[in-house]
């Protein structure tokens, strides 16, 4: 199959260490998750308990993301965050060690709200001095660290692919190239960003794809998004990569979708 699971919006229902398997009975072969700890550096037991929910399950970790604090109290990352570097620098660490056991490859990082106590450009210098250390840090498992663009969050800053690939060029800038876009194209369509030109611009360099229908950040035809035409040109013009489903459903219907002809066009 060509899309992966990201069992950190879906399948909530279970718990967390229940999902891989879930999405292995559902059909997929592939898994992505948020950070799934509540902390920078979990507990040893903690990882190894997350990792081997996977391997149990037989599916593929496709993507993880970085700490990215507390989300759910509107946290979007560590990046550019003063004062938590430290924090940042040993969840690189953690995040390296998990795609070593699993042979995850894709590690997405949140770049961080902009703090009033600081300038704009102060985050900046804090950040891509953190995106070298992610690169570095996941560069010997042959990672690559992923940018992308946010919405519902206004004090997030990266909010078009052109702000993303602002930050990726200027990390490559520095000599990393293990860095690219995320094209979250929920994301990019809510923000008003020119998802269709910049497929045609951009494809063949995505990092990654995920995809939503908006409004509503449901499944594929519960908007009114053209996410099939949007992944199906993004492969023409060279995107290998899978296409993870990061929307909201409940477990019963959120794969109904997919019995349609269009949707495995």
């Amino acid at each position: 199959m060509s899309y992966t699971l990201n069992c950190s919006i879906l399948l909530t229902e279970l718990p967390l260490l229940e999902r891989a398997e879930a999405a292995r009975q559902a059909g997929f072969d592939s898994v992505e998750f948020w950070w799934p700890f509540a902390e920078a550096v979990p507990a040893d037991q903690e990882v190894d308990k997350f990792i081997a929910s996977i391997k149990n399950a037989g599916v593929q970790l496709d993507g993880l993301n970085f700490f990215a604090g507390n989300m759910p109290a509107g946290d979007r990352g560590l990046v550019s965050w003063k004062g938590r570097c430290g924090e940042f620098k040993d969840n690189v660490a953690v995040v390296a060690a998990i795609g070593e056991a699993t042979g995850c490859t894709s590690f997405n990082a949140l770049y961080g709200n902009r703090l009033a106590d600081y300038t704009p450009e102060e985050q900046d210098e804090l950040g891509l001095k953190n995106l070298l250390v992610a690169t570095e840090g996941v560069a010997k498992i042959g990672g690559t660290v992923l940018i992308e663009p946010v919405s519902g969050t206004e004090a997030y800053p990266l909010k078009t692919a052109a702000d993303a690939l602002e930050i990726v060029d200027a990390v490559k800038a520095e000599g990393k190239s293990n860095i690219a876009l995320l094209a979250d194209f929920y994301h990019m369509a809510v923000n008003g960003d020119d998802v269709a030109a910049v497929i045609e611009a951009h494809a063949k360099d995505f990092g990654h794809i995920q995809i939503a229908d908006a409004p509503g950040r449901g499944a594929p035809g519960t908007g009114d998004l053209p996410l099939f035409d949007w992944i199906n040109r993004s492969r023409e013009l060279g995107y290998t990569g899978k296409v993870a489903l990061e929307y909201k459903q409940d477990q019963a219907t959120a794969f109904e979708w997919l019995k349609t002809a269009s949707a495995n066009a």
